[in-house]
């Protein structure tokens, strides 16, 4: 584990970190580039060296700014630099952004399309380097009660359990519910054990009287709609995702 500086802070360092601070509260973050952002950013979590060599150094060794937030808290901390209270920092302002996006997407949300189902589950992955499952349920008006993540870890789709994911929609007192889960290092596309496995949930949950909308596959920022794939479609609620007079 990195160790913590123990320079003192030099009064041009000091005057620097003002006039950062300064600059961000009069422009903004759009102004910055993304190793000026990370610079601020280390403020915080390092009190006593130039930081802006060290954003430089974080975005060599994982390529991006999301990349960076997105980093393992071990993995930061092996960066030259990086004490362990600035990998917590960043660490912590990573899920942080993901945090945001999810309340953001707060319960009340209407989704009556994959598009915008989509859209609304595409956040609840950022950053997450193993596989989730995430559960929503809704209402009888399409209306978001709860959303969670019901799994995670080194799972695949044959490992969700039926069980469960029954349990929280009833739990909720939902009707319909949205099923998803990520690949984080793969691409969008439904295997056959999430083929097998959606079709066991879809059972289940119609001997609850509770409706299927979609099983929704997140990779990086592209996401697959099975209800969407012709040969999986009739696994799904039929009156979903209908124009308007068509339901």
């Amino acid at each position: 584990m990195a160790k913590e500086g123990t320079e003192k802070t030099t009064p041009i360092h000091a005057g620097h970190r003002q006039r950062v601070k300064e600059r961000f509260l009069k422009e903004g973050l759009d102004a910055f580039a993304p190793h000026e952002i990370l610079e601020m950013l280390l403020f915080f979590g390092i009190p006593r060296r130039d930081t802006n060599e060290i954003g430089h150094r974080l975005l060599d060794t994982f390529g991006s700014l999301s990349g960076v937030l997105e980093a393992p808290y071990g993995e930061l901390t092996k960066v030259e630099g990086v004490t362990a209270n600035a990998a917590l920092l960043i660490a912590y302002a990573g899920r942080l952004a993901r945090a945001y996006y999810d309340d953001r997407k707060a319960c009340g949300t209407i989704l009556q399309t994959v598009e915008q189902a989509g859209e609304y589950l595409q956040p609840k992955f950022l950053g997450r380097k193993e596989e989730a499952v995430y559960l929503v349920c809704l209402d009888n008006r399409d209306q978001v009660i709860s959303g969670a993540v019901v799994r995670e870890g080194s799972v695949n789709a044959a490992d969700i359990s039926v069980r469960t994911i029954v349990q929280h929609a009833l739990a909720h007192n939902a009707t319909q519910v949205i099923l998803s889960h990520n690949h984080p290092s793969g691409f969008a596309l439904p295997s056959r054990a999430d083929v097998a496995t959606t079709t066991r949930m879809a059972e289940a949950l119609q001997a609850v009287d509770v409706h299927l909308l979609d099983h929704i596959i997140v990779a990086a920022d592209d996401f697959v709609s099975m209800r969407d794939t012709p040969t999986m479609a009739h696994l799904f609620y039929p009156y979903w995702n209908l124009p308007e007079g068509q339901k």
